[in-house]
């Protein structure tokens, strides 16, 4: 890979966001605004090919310039879409630095949620393969790059262990992936992150009830639930084929497929997440496998990483610094 970690600047978070609560805050509390205007975006309908009928929507920038640089596809987090802060902040560094960048809405989210009936969960790492076998030829010219977040990111390093060493994605990043979806649901149904929850669980059943093809079941299920395990259970795993959330979150967690990725992979995460406990990232033999390149900061809060002297996030600068080498 011709990387170590030493090739990456060490993460020291900005004052006053000095905790990971403060730092998975923060943008949510300063609603930072990134402007992609001078970089007008196109609307990509990319159909999947399961028969439903289903179609993904993704937003492509190009950069002012074209050196040929490989387009890097970005993949939202649960509950987001393409036009989430973390979204429009690495898309605006990405485009400074001449990469083309594809935003995609994954299944029934964003701008997408007007052509689904059925909705994305983070072990369908089949809808991205889907997406990115619509892309246009051209596009796929200089080679490609993807980069998930959260949900997204477990989403991806899943496809990229089924994609093996003859997929079309060359290299790629996880950004604060929920790699063990059991210990995640745990960790957020805790007391301490008792807020967390409630407003997340909220947003969960919202998107949800906005997407078509929802049943009068599946209502009244997603109505009454109280937790985001349950809402797994009763809406997502008999939804998409599996038995309970527990066979959801065992056959959909990127913890097992880590040892199958075949391109180099960069995997972010802080041991401060909130969200996601440090031990799912500590638990495993990275070097087993010497494509995964984890960087696990102390600090950094779950998709915060925001540091000293720049308004980049430090995962930002990261994934530049390892897609100039890997190109």
């Amino acid at each position: 890979m011709a990387l170590s970690t030493d090739d990456f600047p060490s993460f020291r978070p900005r004052p006053p966001w000095v905790s990971g609560d403060l730092q998975t805050l923060r943008n949510f509390l300063r609603r930072p605004a990134f402007d992609l205007s001078a970089f007008p975006a196109e609307r990509l309908v990319l159909p999947m090919r399961d028969g439903s009928g289903d179609r993904l929507i993704g937003e492509l920038n190009r950069p002012r310039n074209d050196p040929g640089r490989p387009l890097v596809v970005l993949v939202h987090g649960l509950t987001g879409c393409s036009s989430g802060t973390y979204m429009l902040a690495s898309a605006l560094n990405l485009l400074r630095h001449d990469y083309p960048v594809l935003r995609l809405n994954l299944r029934g989210a964003g701008l997408a949620r007007p052509f689904c009936r059925q909705q994305y969960h983070a072990g369908r790492s089949g809808d991205f393969r889907d997406a990115l076998a619509g892309l246009p030829p051209d596009l796929l010219a200089n080679g490609l790059f993807a980069v998930g977040y959260s949900l997204g990111g477990n989403l991806l390093l899943k496809y990229l262990a089924e994609q093996g060493d003859a997929g079309p994605v060359r290299a790629a990043a996880s950004v604060s992936a929920p790699i063990d979806l059991h210990a995640a649901s745990r960790c957020l149904m805790a007391r301490r992150n008792r807020l967390y929850h409630h407003w997340l669980l909220r947003r969960m059943r919202e998107e949800a009830l906005a997407g078509e093809g929802v049943t009068a079941d599946e209502r009244q299920a997603i109505a009454t639930v109280r937790r985001v395990y349950d809402f797994d259970d009763r809406y997502v795993a008999p939804r998409n084929g599996f038995r309970s959330a527990d066979d959801y979150y065992v056959r959909s967690s990127a913890l097992s497929f880590l040892p199958e990725i075949r391109v180099p992979a960069l995997v972010i995460h802080a041991q401060d997440d909130p969200w996601i406990p440090a031990a799912s990232y500590k638990g495993f033999n990275w070097s087993s496998n010497p494509m995964l390149m984890p960087l696990l900061p102390r600090q950094g809060g779950h998709v915060g990483f925001h540091g000293l002297d720049t308004h980049v996030p430090w995962h930002d600068w990261c994934l530049i610094k390892f897609l100039d080498r890997i190109r």
